[in-house]
């Protein structure tokens, strides 16, 4: 079983194929190489490093909730 958490693309660096991303506070650079037609402001499911795949915000934001119920995120970490 693996965890995958959604982040908010904050940027793109395209020389790389990479995004700068933000889950509350924290921004981490990940890949972008499993996933095509991201755009700052998306939102993508993170597994280790690498972005799985994209998601809508309504289903982002339901996700982070979901992780803050079980006490898995610190308070204002969610979008």
């Amino acid at each position: 079983m693996c965890l995958a958490i959604p982040a908010q693309v904050l940027s793109i660096e395209a020389s790389d194929n990479t995004a700068l991303v933000a889950l509350g506070e924290v921004q981490k650079r990940v890949s972008l190489a499993l996933v095509e037609d991201v755009q700052p402001g998306d939102y993508v499911l993170l597994h280790v490093g690498y972005a799985l795949n994209k998601l809508s915000a309504e289903e982002a934001e339901r996700t982070l909730a979901l992780f803050a119920e079980a006490d898995l995120l610190e308070e204002g970490a969610g979008a």
